[in-house]
């Protein structure tokens, strides 16, 4: 799925990210929360706060399990296969909201990272997270 050049890249974004995965991830969903307000119904227990400790905590989890995912590039489905589970079986995430997720992501990156975000890291990241979402939602089916 990813060359060898996207694969660096990924890892290269991550490793940018590394210790601001709670920042990000409350940033995240505050921005998915705002611009796609409907999404909030799925996290009805967290504050519209970017500070508070529930968002934090959540956002935490959040890129915890993009870092597992980028971790285990070559095996997603293995990697993911739990939370796959959880959003498909448990908690019953409509799966249009992925691509809504990601959409946040990259300009949550894009904020953050600035020019070290390039446009082939945009699209490397882009491609990593689509391939995300399939895995996640194949549950689904």
């Amino acid at each position: 799925m990813l060359s060898a050049q996207e694969r660096a890249q990924i890892t290269q974004v991550w490793d940018l990210i590394a210790g601001h995965e709670a920042q990000f991830g409350a940033e995240l969903l505050l921005r998915l929360f705002t611009v796609y307000p409907s999404t909030k119904g799925y996290f009805p227990h967290l504050s519209a706060c970017q500070d508070a400790a529930q968002l934090l905590s959540h956002g935490q989890r959040m890129l915890a399990a993009v870092g597992a995912a980028v971790q285990h590039m070559d095996n997603l489905r293995a990697a993911l296969s739990p939370l796959a589970d959880l959003h498909a079986l448990v908690l019953r995430v409509d799966p249009a909201n992925f691509p809504l997720l990601i959409q946040c992501f990259q300009v949550v990156l894009a904020s953050h990272l600035q020019d070290e975000f390039t446009v082939e890291m945009q699209a490397a990241w882009d491609k990593f997270l689509t391939g995300v979402a399939v895995v996640l939602t194949e549950k689904y089916r």
